[in-house]
C-alpha cells in the first residue's frame, strides 16, 4: 500500500464561519477525537492541519503553552503538518500598522511551528496565508492593491525563511489579488520568492472556472452543462497547469459548483460532504490534477495532502460517519495518486 501523501484532517472547520451569528465553535479536543476515531480497513488519519486560531489556539500563548499542544496531539497519535496563519487582523494591502500586524502574525506562526518541530510532532508542511481583503476592496484600485500585496507577501517570506519555513498562498474567490486564477499567477509571479507557493483546494479552484468575483477569468461556459466531462477535464487542466508549479499544498474537497458563507465567512466555494450526489468533481480522479504532472508523473511536491471541509453544519460534523466517509475518499485518492516512502 502507498503510505505517502499522508492523510491529515484540518481543525479549522470547527470555527470557521462558526460564532455568535451561526453555530458554536466545535471544540479542539472534539476535533482531534473525531480524527483519531476515524478508520476505514484498518486505515487511519496520520495527523491533522491546525487553524491557529481562538478559541482552538492561543496564538500569543507561551512556549509552555505550545508544548502542552504538540503533547496533547501526540497523545491522540497524531502528527501535525501545515499551520493557517492567523493573518485577518490586519490586511496584506492596509495601511502600514495593519501591514506589520500581518507579517507579525506570520512570525508568531512561524514560531509556533518551530516549537511543534521541536517537540517531534511536525516534520512536514507550511504556513498558509492569504491577502485578508476582498475582491471588492481589491476592485478599487487594482494596480496599487496588488502591489502592496505583494510587498506584504515578501516581507513575510523574508520573516518564514528565518524558521525555514514556506508560505502558501490560498487560491480562494474572496480573496483579494487572488480571487481568480489569473490574479492567483500574476501574484505568485510578482512575489518571486523561494518560498513563497500555492495552496490548491480543490474546492475553491473548481470555482475558478466559473469566474466568481472574476467574470472575465472565467472559463467554463455560462449554463455550463455539468454532465459535460471532457470539457470540465480541460478546464480543470488549464488551471492546474497555471498554478501546479507553484502548489506546495493541498487541500481535498467537493464542491457542488455553488458559493456558500455562514457567520462572518465571505461567500467562497462550497465544501461538500465526501459523499454529497450533488458534487460535480471525481474526487480522487481529479485530485491527479494537482498531485500529478502535465505528463500525468507524480510532482511529490508535498509529503501530506488535508481534508477541508469548512462550513459543515455541527450535526454533520458530530458526526464520526462523516470522517470516516472523508478518510475512505482520502485513501482512494492515495490508492491512485500515492508513493511508497
Amino acid at each position: 500500500m502507498n503510505n505517502y501523501p499522508k492523510l491529515h484532517n484540518a481543525t479549522w472547520p470547527g470555527i470557521v464561519g462558526k460564532g455568535p451569528d451561526s453555530e458554536p465553535p466545535i471544540p479542539f479536543d472534539t476535533m482531534l477525537e473525531m480524527t483519531s476515531k476515524a478508520e476505514v480497513n484498518g486505515v487511519k488519519f496520520d495527523g491533522i492541519d491546525l487553524g491557529l486560531l481562538d478559541p482552538h489556539i492561543d496564538i500569543n500563548g507561551s512556549d509552555d503553552d505550545f508544548k502542552r499542544i504538540a503533547d496533547k496531539i501526540a497523545g491522540y497519535n497524531l502528527n501535525v503538518g501545515s499551520l493557517v496563519a492567523p493573518i485577518w487582523g490586519g490586511s496584506a494591502m492596509g495601511d502600514k500598522a495593519a501591514r506589520e500586524t500581518f507579517v507579525d502574525m506570520v512570525r508568531k506562526s512561524c514560531h509556533f511551528g518551530k516549537i511543534m518541530r521541536e517537540q517531534g510532532v511536525r516534520t512536514y508542511g507550511v504556513i498558509r496565508i492569504d491577502s485578508a481583503a476582498s475582491p471588492d476592496a481589491w476592485a478599487a484600485d487594482p494596480v496599487n492593491n496588488s502591489k502592496l500585496i505583494v510587498q506584504t507577501f515578501q516581507q513575510a517570506c523574508d520573516v518564514a525563511a528565518e524558521y525555514d519555513e514556506k508560505l502558501a498562498a490560498e487560491g480562494e474567490i474572496c480573496w483579494g489579488g487572488m480571487h481568480s486564477w489569473k490574479t492567483m499567477v500574476e501574484t505568485l509571479e510578482a512575489v518571486e520568492r523561494d518560498n513563497m507557493g500555492f495552496q490548491a483546494d480543490m474546492s475553491h479552484t473548481l470555482l475558478y472556472l466559473l469566474g466568481y468575483n472574476k467574470p472575465e477569468d472565467r472559463i467554463l461556459p455560462e449554463n455550463f452543462d455539468w454532465n459535460d466531462r471532457a470539457t470540465l477535464e480541460a478546464g480543470l487542466k488549464k488551471v492546474s497547469d497555471a498554478l501546479r508549479p507553484w502548489t506546495i499544498d493541498f487541500h481535498v474537497a467537493q464542491n457542488d459548483g455553488t458559493v456558500h458563507g455562514t457567520g462572518s465567512h465571505d461567500k467562497t466555494g462550497r465544501h461538500c460532504q465526501a459523499t454529497d450526489p450533488n458534487g460535480k468533481l471525481d474526487v480522487a480522479k481529479d485530485a491527479g490534477f494537482w498531485l500529478r504532472d502535465g505528463d500525468g508523473k507524480l510532482t511529490k511536491a508535498f509529503k501530506h495532502i488535508c481534508w477541508d471541509g469548512c462550513m459543515f453544519d455541527n450535526s454533520v460534523m458530530m458526526n464520526q460517519q462523516t470522517w470516516n466517509d472523508i478518510l475512505a475518499t482520502m485513501i482512494k485518492v492515495r490508492e491512485l495518486h500515492g508513493w511508497e516512502g
